[in-house]
């Protein structure tokens, strides 16, 4: 089997953005709900789509969490984001071996592409599904198979490169090949648990992997 298309998550996948979620998730907590929530908790959520994560926090209260998350990250996004390494070489050389690639993220379009443009990273993907385009979002299996739709490939023939438990779910629903970004927000063991089927120390491996499939 040939592999048809490589899907990427974005947060603790192409980019390095635990600094940035957490000092948001802590601003907007403190701020409106008056009190500091242990970080393992707020990681605990990330890879669902915000407003989602601020029910999980108090339901009441989730859309002034949400308008209080986003005014704070808009302010410290370029300051505290980063990149991982390696991660711009390996995606040159997987575009190189003219391979589609995607993006599928629970984070808006705007936001997932202004992380992108950051590093210069936004020219190799041929498109970007974020929680804009879909009504059902990860761990649901339909942003996924919406992108291999655009792409006109089977999902089958997809591989899903993420770090959260709700990617690997999202990529065994779907039928799609999970593969674990290790150095992410969660656990080598989580991401196992929740179906991974491959598991990577860094992105510089992908490519061996994608000629070995």
């Amino acid at each position: 089997m040939s592999i048809a298309a490589v899907l990427y998550d974005l947060d603790g996948t192409l980019l390095d953005t635990r600094d940035m979620i957490l000092a948001s998730f802590q601003y907007a907590t403190r701020k409106v709900l008056q009190r500091k929530i242990p970080d393992a908790e707020l990681l605990d959520l990330v890879g669902i789509p915000l407003g989602e994560q601020m029910q999980h926090l108090d339901a009441q209260h989730a859309q002034e969490l949400v308008e209080t998350y986003r005014t704070h990250n808009q302010r410290v996004h370029d300051e505290l984001i980063r990149s991982f390494a390696d991660t711009d070489e390996t995606l040159a050389a997987i575009k190189v071996q003219g391979i589609p690639q995607v993006v599928v993220t629970s984070k808006r379009n705007e936001l997932a592409w202004r992380g992108l443009g950051c590093f210069n990273l936004q020219g190799y993907f041929d498109f970007l599904i974020g929680s804009d385009d879909t009504l059902r979002h990860k761990p649901e299996p339909e942003p996924l198979l919406l992108a291999a739709a655009r792409l006109g490939v089977p999902i089958e023939r997809c591989v899903y490169l993420g770090d959260s438990p709700y990617d690997m779910r999202a990529a065994c629903s779907a039928g799609a090949i999970a593969v674990a970004a290790t150095w992410g927000i969660f656990t080598r063991d989580r991401l196992l648990a929740a179906g991974a089927q491959h598991e990577l120390a860094t992105i510089s491996e992908l490519p061996a992997l994608l000629c070995s499939l």
